[in-house]
């Protein structure tokens, strides 16, 4: 087992444990939150940090025990390009099935004269 730095060790620690952090919160509103579209943006949003938290950890532990490693960064650079093309896709196919929103959800297609650029 190789001996890190105390100024690496906890580096890489506060990393991984704010990546734990930002994953269990995401699970959490996925678990919690009333409806498809705000439990959506739950896993999107901190789940990705979540888990960029973790690989950032991971990189740095690696880079300073062995050598550089960029292994990692393919990773995240894939979870960075794919986590807001599904859940895009996946909104679209809930508004196209129009799913059952609660009352707080705000419903942006009842008034679209209010979100357009034309001039009145």
């Amino acid at each position: 087992m190789t001996n890190l730095p105390l100024w690496a060790d906890l580096l890489i620690s506060f990393v991984i444990v704010l990546g734990a952090s930002f994953a269990f919160i995401g699970s959490l509103g996925l678990l919690r939150l009333p409806d498809f579209m705000a439990r959506l943006h739950a896993p999107t949003k901190s789940t990705t940090l979540g888990v960029g938290g973790v690989i950032i950890g991971s990189m740095l532990y690696f880079s300073i025990t062995d050598s550089l490693s960029l292994h990692e960064l393919l990773i995240a650079i894939f979870l960075f390009l794919t986590a807001p093309i599904s859940a895009h896709l996946l909104a679209k196919a809930g508004l196209h099935l129009e799913l059952e929103l609660t009352r707080n959800t705000q419903d942006l297609r009842k008034k679209p004269e209010q979100y357009s650029d034309k001039d009145s």
